[in-house]
Parts: structure tokens; C-alpha cells; sequence
């Protein structure tokens, strides 16, 4: 059987030959294609020469190649197509060669064979459907046969597996992307945890108890710190810059102002003059006393404003 896969089929009516140049039995001469003659030379109306295929003939094949030209007149009206060397031809048939009278002993000289044609020759002559010897116009279309089943099945079957394979490589590089996704979308999911799980600014701060030092509570009487949560001014801010106002006041009110008679601190022996002790209320003595105290007040009361009012 051939391992080349065919490319042309049909039936034929076939006969045999053997040319050698011997003259023996019609013998015309030497093989056209410059081959000598031999088993498994075919001879054609039409095909290249060089061609290669193989016949079947009872389940049984034989593998040939055109080197000849023939038959000639069997040929006409599409009769004869081919021509089979006689010693493959006895074969055939179950018959014997007959070297000396060039014939096959017995049977009938004549044989319907399937011929298979696994590549054209580039040698004289035309491809496709046979045409009777030297009749080019004359297409023996009826020599021409689809792909018989057990030849295109094996043809069916390159052409599936070459489709699985190809199904195969498609599953896999599916796969791939679906994988090369997961990990992509799994690399999101762990950077937005990370997101997710990184504390925020001044969160530990605030837990702890020490986002504003001592120190800081102390020293800081900006707006900010006076500022209530949505950004309004706590009743404590408003009480504090109301009282520091008032305390400017007073003690600007205290220092300009001169009192008058026994009560302003005459001199004395010591000579304090306005210092002197005074028991009068608008003593200058008391007058500064009163406001070192009442300046400790509002220190103390400042105090307790940004301690939240606690004591």
C-alpha cells in the first residue's frame, strides 16, 4: 500500500504491454520517458510523464510510474486509458509471463482497474482527466472519480487530528489567560487589603491619649485649639476671648488712672509716696493687689478651658 496520500482517483479499462525494442508482438520500440522497460512502467495517452501512483484491482495494489505513451488507437472514445506492463499484469490476473511470445498465458487480456495518483510527473504531457492518445480536446471526464472512503478517510483522519491538536493549543492558551486574570485580580485584592489595613494618620495617636502634650495645651491658645469639632468656636473659646478682653481693660483702666486725696498714698516718713500702704480700696497697693489676683483667676480659668473645664 502507499504511503503517499492520493491526490486523483477513478476507474479505467486497461490491457498490457512490454516494449523493448525487440519487435516481438507489436513491440514499437523503447519507453517514450527514456526509462527501460521494466515492472511497474505504465504507459498513458496523457498524463506526464514521470507521474506516480498505484492501482487496485481485487483488494490487491500496484504501485506504477508512467514511462510511455499508449495505448494508441484502444484509446479513441475514451476505451482503453491505460496500459500495464505485462509481467504486473500476470500478476493481476494470477497468470504467468510469458517472456518469449511477450503475453500473459490465459485469461483475458483486458481488466477494470482504480487508479490512484499520489503526483504528477514533470514530464510531457497534462494533468487531470486522461484524453485519448494524441486527441487533447476529447476529456475523458468519466475517468475522473471522487476520493473512494478508505482513502479519504485517512485523509478525514490527518485532518481531525490536526484539528485536535489545534483544539488543544486553543484550550490552553485559554486557560493561560484565565490564570494570568485570577492572579490579577487576586495581586488587586491583597493591595486594596493592605489599603484597607494601613492605619490612619493620627488614628494611634488619638487612641492613645497623646495627641496634644501637656506642654502644648499649656502654650497654645491659637484659634484652632479653641475650635469645636465642625469648625465652630466652643462656648468655652467665646467665654475665654470674652474675659481676656476685659482683663486688658482693667488693667490699663488701673494704671492710667491717678486716685486722689488721703486715699492715693500721701508721702510719708519713709517716702513710698503713691506706694505706701493704703486701707482705702483705691489704694495703689490694693489696686495692683486685686489685679494679681484677679489675673491668677483668669490664669486659672484659662486653664480649666483647655482642660475641658475640669478642675
Amino acid at each position: 500500500m502507499s504511503n503517499d496520500t492520493p491526490i486523483q482517483h477513478g476507474e479505467v479499462t486497461a490491457t498490457y504491454f512490454w516494449d523493448d525494442a525487440s519487435g516481438i508482438n507489436g513491440d514499437t520500440g523503447m519507453p517514450a520517458g527514456g526509462e527501460p522497460m521494466q515492472k511497474g512502467l505504465f504507459s498513458s495517452p496523457s498524463w506526464p510523464l514521470g507521474t506516480e501512483g498505484f492501482i487496485v484491482y481485487e483488494g490487491e495494489e500496484y504501485e506504477f510510474f508512467i514511462g510511455d505513451r499508449g495505448p494508441g488507437v484502444p484509446s479513441h472514445d475514451c476505451d482503453v486509458l491505460l496500459d500495464i506492463d505485462g509481467k504486473t499484469f500476470a500478476d493481476m490476473m494470477g497468470e504467468s509471463w510469458d517472456s518469449t511470445n511477450y503475453v500473459v498465458t490465459g485469461g483475458n487480456g483486458h481488466a477494470e482497474v482504480e487508479y490512484y495518483i499520489t503526483k504528477w510527473g514533470d514530464g510531457a504531457g497534462k494533468e487531470g482527466a486522461p484524453h485519448p492518445f494524441e486527441q487533447p480536446e476529447n476529456k475523458c471526464e468519466d475517468a475522473v472519480s471522487p476520493m473512494s472512503a478508505e482513502y479519504k478517510g485517512e485523509d478525514e483522519k490527518s485532518e481531525k487530528k490536526d484539528d485536535s491538536k489545534k483544539e488543544e493549543s486553543k484550550k490552553d492558551e485559554e486557560s493561560k489567560k484565565d490564570e494570568s486574570k485570577e492572579e490579577t485580580s487576586k495581586d488587586g485584592s491583597d493591595e486594596q487589603q493592605d489599603q484597607d489595613g494601613a492605619p490612619v494618620a493620627g488614628e494611634d495617636e488619638g487612641q492613645s491619649g497623646t495627641g496634644v502634650t501637656a506642654e502644648t495645651a499649656t502654650n497654645d491658645l491659637s484659634g484652632t485649639g479653641l475650635m469645636g469639632a465642625e469648625g465652630a468656636p466652643s462656648a468655652s473659646a467665646l467665654l475665654a476671648l470674652a474675659i481676656i478682653p476685659a482683663v486688658i481693660i482693667a488693667l490699663v483702666f488701673a494704671w492710667t488712672r491717678r486716685p486722689a486725696g488721703v486715699h492715693a498714698g500721701a508721702d510719708d516718713d519713709s517716702g513710698k509716696g503713691l506706694m505706701a500702704e493704703s486701707s482705702g480700696r483705691h489704694g495703689v497697693s490694693s489696686l495692683l493687689d486685686l489685679v494679681r489676683e484677679g489675673g491668677n483667676n483668669v490664669s486659672e480659668m484659662i486653664n480649666r478651658l483647655r482642660n475641658g473645664g475640669n478642675k
